[in-house]
């Protein structure tokens, strides 16, 4: 059960390492400076329907699997 458990936590962290480096920046650049703001876009208005909406919520599910995961293999019950 540890063997499979320890695959499956190697996956998910390379999995997470993938999906966090294909992600763009958050910074607003020069933007900020003239008062735009990243709510004012179109973008960040319908991120969740777009692949870096997609790729944000991706990111969040593996990362709380890569949290239970890791909590789960350091007990000493498995």
């Amino acid at each position: 059960m540890r063997t499979i458990l320890t695959v499956i936590f190697t996956i998910d962290c390379v999995a997470l390492i993938i999906i966090i480096l294909r992600q763009q920046g958050k910074d607003n650049g020069l933007g900020a400076i003239g008062g735009m703001t990243s709510a004012d876009t179109y973008w960040s208005k319908n991120k969740g329907r777009s692949e870096e909406g997609r790729m944000i919520l991706a990111t969040r599910i593996m990362s709380i699997v890569f949290i239970g995961l890791a909590v789960l293999l350091n007990t000493k019950f498995i």
